[in-house]
């Protein structure tokens, strides 16, 4: 008897238990759009080199479309449907409204879920490869335009929003860490 191809699995997403039948060789993405009705993670190369369908395993950025459903069981999953606090906005989604960091808004659910994951490594003081100083007595980098850059270089915007995108980012973190002085637009040369 040849063995089973396909498993009934429960995902854990936005906070919700999600039992449904994959075949083992669906992405978390398919599973997300197809089966469970969440469109708001999109697909767009299905190759891993876009960012489109990036959602948070467990706190951690992760393209979707590489992340087979199966695998992902057991995971805390958040969406882009799952960021905001009820009726109000998370921060990141927020600072991409007041500060145009998108335009087509394809992108746009996979660069505020790796943008809330960049700012929680920042903060943990997960260093970049635009990190000029490694040494630990030398503490977390300063988030710059630089830093930031690096850090969202795996989500593409095809309409070319990059530098409301880093200003976005640079306010959420601003507003993150409890010290927003004003615009990131002025305080910030990209």
């Amino acid at each position: 008897m040849a063995p089973s191809t396909s498993s009934v699995i429960t995902l854990n997403i936005n906070g919700e238990k999600r039992t449904l039948p994959v075949d083992h060789r669906t992405t978390l993405l398919d599973a997300l759009r197809e089966q469970l009705d969440l469109t708001g993670t999109k697909k767009g190369c299905d190759h891993g080199q876009c960012g489109a369908c990036t959602v948070l395993l467990d706190g951690r950025r992760a393209v979707s479309c590489l992340q087979l459903a199966v695998a992902a069981e057991g995971c805390e999953i958040t969406t882009i449907e799952g960021v905001a606090d009820g009726a109000r906005l998370h921060p990141v989604q927020q600072a991409f409204l007041d500060l145009d960091g998108y335009q087509c808004g394809y992108c746009t659910p996979g660069q505020i879920c790796s943008a809330i994951a960049v700012i929680e490594e920042h903060a943990a003081g997960w260093p970049s490869a635009a990190t000029a100083d490694l040494r630990p007595e030398a503490g977390p980098p300063a988030l710059t335009a630089e830093e930031i850059r690096e850090r969202m270089s795996g989500n593409l915007c095809r309409c070319g929003a990059y530098v409301s995108i880093v200003q976005a980012v640079a306010l959420a973190a601003e507003t993150a860490a409890g010290r927003t002085t004003g615009s990131a637009e002025g305080e910030m040369a990209v």
